[in-house]
């Protein structure tokens, strides 16, 4: 699938096929991840793929109930390893990379034909414990990936003249 068109198919999908997603494509699709740019080269992301039923559920309990993050074949969880690093911004490197490399993730899936739906609704503590994430680690969002079950819902989007100005803030 051409780039421009997983930008477009992509969809926050939140109804999955009871259907495992192959290894191979978890593959691709986490080296996708492996390939996104980070603040001074540190690849500071680190994911828990979770494909077991079970352990999915209790996952999707922590998460508000959201109970189709369980059905999904796979739930990611995007870790940042390094939240200590504050860019020259003022803006926390780890948050910022981890978040590209999940963009990353939706695209690769998109292209594989999965769908992904991105998830800061948890509790943080409670996963940690369930996959044994060390406390130095953040986690940043949940990703649920997998067949999808629905068609895709494209949400309304803005004009770009009311997201983006030339050379001066305009809004």
């Amino acid at each position: 699938m051409e780039l421009n068109e997983a930008i477009k198919n992509r969809f926050s999908c939140r109804r999955y096929l009871d259907k495992p997603v192959e290894k191979d494509k978890l593959n691709r699709i986490l080296d996708a991840a492996r390939l996104a740019p980070s603040a001074k080269n540190i690849q500071d992301w680190r994911f828990v793929i979770v494909t077991d039923a079970p352990l999915k559920t209790k996952i999707a309990h922590t998460a508000g109930e959201q109970m189709f993050i369980a059905d999904a074949g796979a739930i990611i969880i995007a870790c940042t390893s390094n939240s200590d690093y504050i860019m020259r911004c003022g803006i926390p490197a780890g948050t910022v990379n981890v978040a590209i490399a999940l963009e990353h993730i939706a695209l690769a899936a998109t292209a594989e034909d999965l769908a992904t739906c991105w998830i800061g609704a948890f509790d943080q503590q409670a996963v940690k414990s369930l996959v044994s994430i060390p406390p130095s680690a953040t986690i940043i969002e949940l990703m649920p990936i997998g067949y999808p079950a629905s068609k895709p819902i494209h949400t309304p989007r803005n004009d770009i003249a009311e997201i983006a100005c030339f050379e001066q803030w305009k809004f």
